[in-house]
């Protein structure tokens, strides 16, 4: 009898597998980190066959500390940081350069090219996306003009190229399966987001040859086998992680939406089959749906710097031991103290887009400690969700839906109660906490079980999500007022120093 379901979770900052049993409880977890390289300004890369083993590893430990027979797994469902892009040649099975991962900024020259030759209006029109570096599209382009002997390769049909997840099935296939999903597709700026396919169109303005790029599948049917530990377990899921997060909260109706709090902050609401094209600074991307459904959409802000700013203060400012005693520190202080902290280290995202941007510590007086600027540090993350939600709310009215009057969280610093009361305080809306903060990994749980009936249908999931606590606004609206004018106005100072509007 299969009892369990396998979660593989490769994010950003580290690789986990997590074993979950029918009542979609935790049985087992292991996770190993990812290390980033930072080889020039606003340059982020990984090394793919670090993902790979750190996620093997994982995989295997996650299995052999519980005792358990793998037979008894009914699936393996994958979940990814998106829009990290991977180039490797098919014979030798080796990447020819390493991962350029979705932070990383070196194609803003080609992407200030492509918009000023006039294709921004065309590309947002068929992929929900803006033109920006965030995107897998001008990695792909890069690599081909920068990385030697990649045009060659892919000249000679030897050279690979794929997002997170097609590179761990590729290698956890033993190279038999090369495919993407629908939601991890809509990232790369390349692919049509209303027919599911590769669009011909753009892959020739950026000179990328499609015979490079993956077969793009549904997020929830059987791609292939893994061979782990003398059981063959089928792979049956696979979504981008905001999408699978999207789906581990059970937000299957129009307007439902949630907010992963990771390294960045990824703010997604579902508009069913309606792809609703943002008027203000958002994205529209794919949902994670089954095999055999209709494609459905959702609307999407994303924030480069979220939970990553927490490890900016332990790693690099000193200012704290531990991710965990950010809340500690804050605590000691009633408010910021007049100091509004932007963390554009990379630029900004959703809604401002402008790559440009630098992070800007402003209001800085002899008062100020530390922990105003931990608070300080917390409540921009708060902060860039809430513009991240009021652009949402007025796309959502525009198109006749209601605005977003609570947010499903998760991910780790969702843990963090002060950020949460922090959110609800600036956003004037209810934050609902899922009893279990691995909402990405049972989304990819979530769809490998139903492509192999170890669960029934979306009925059944929503009974297996658990709301942990909830929290309400505790400030007046004109205080919530100048909390948001305050943070307008710093955040129109980091784009001005950067150079941006």
């Amino acid at each position: 009898m299969k009892k369990y379901i396998l979660s593989l979770d490769e994010g950003t900052t580290s690789a986990r597998a997590i074993l979950f049993d029918k009542n979609a409880t935790i049985v087992s977890m292991a996770q190993h980190e990812i290390s980033q390289m930072y080889t020039a300004p606003s340059w982020v890369e990984q090394d793919p066959m670090e993902i790979y083993a750190n996620q093997y590893a994982a995989l295997t430990e996650c299995i052999a500390k519980t005792g358990i027979d793998p037979e008894e797994i009914a699936a393996v469902g994958i979940t990814n940081q998106r829009e990290t892009v991977i180039a490797w040649n098919k014979t030798t099975g080796r990447p020819i350069c390493n991962a350029i991962v979705w932070q990383c900024r070196r194609t803003a020259d080609l992407c200030r090219k492509l918009e000023a030759e006039g294709h921004g209006d065309y590309i947002r029109e068929t992929t929900g996306l803006r033109i920006d570096p965030y995107f897998s599209g001008t990695k792909i382009q890069w690599i081909l003009q920068n990385v030697e002997g990649a045009r060659q390769l892919a000249q000679a049909g030897e050279l690979m190229v794929g997002t997170v997840d097609t590179w761990l099935i590729w290698k956890l296939t033993e190279g038999k399966v090369f495919v993407t999903d629908r939601t991890n597709a809509s990232r790369t700026m390349l692919c049509n987001i209303h027919t599911g396919q590769w669009d011909k169109k753009i892959l020739s303005i950026l000179d990328i040859p499609p015979q490079i790029l993956p077969t793009i599948k549904s997020s929830s049917e059987i791609y292939g086998e893994i061979k782990c530990m003398g059981a063959r377990i089928p792979i049956a899921g696979i979504a981008g992680d905001q999408q699978a997060a999207l789906f581990g909260q059970c937000c299957f109706a129009p307007g439902e939406a949630k907010n992963t709090y990771g390294t960045g902050c990824f703010l997604l609401a579902n508009t069913g089959e309606r792809a609703i094209t943002s008027r203000n600074g958002l994205l529209t991307t794919v949902a994670a749906v089954e095999k055999g459904h209709p494609i459905e959409y959702a609307l999407e802000g994303s924030v480069f710097v979220g939970g990553a700013i927490v490890k900016w203060l332990r790693d690099e400012m000193k200012l704290i031991h531990e991710s965990r005693d950010s809340e500690y520190f804050a605590r000691k202080v009633k408010d910021n103290g007049g100091v509004y902290f932007v963390p554009a280290f990379t630029g900004l995202g959703a809604p401002y887009w402008d790559v440009d941007a630098r992070g800007t510590i402003v209001g800085l007086t002899a008062g100020v400690g530390k922990n105003h600027i931990i608070y300080a540090a917390l409540e921009s993350i708060a902060q860039q969700t809430e513009d991240v939600i009021a652009a949402m709310n007025c796309d959502m009215q525009a198109f006749g839906e209601k605005c977003i009057t609570s947010l499903n969280v998760d991910g780790g610093a969702s843990a963090n109660d002060l950020l949460m009361q922090m959110q609800s305080n600036i956003s004037g809306i209810t934050v609902q906490r899922v009893a279990s903060a691995e909402a990405t990994a049972m989304g990819a749980a979530f769809l490998a079980g139903l492509a192999v009936d170890f669960f029934a249908d979306r009925e059944e999931l929503k009974k297996k999500v658990i709301v942990g606590k909830t929290f309400t606004s505790a400030v007046r609206e004109d205080e919530r007022k100048i909390l948001r004018k305050s943070w307008q106005r710093a955040v129109r100072t980091c784009r001005t120093y950067g150079g941006g509007d």
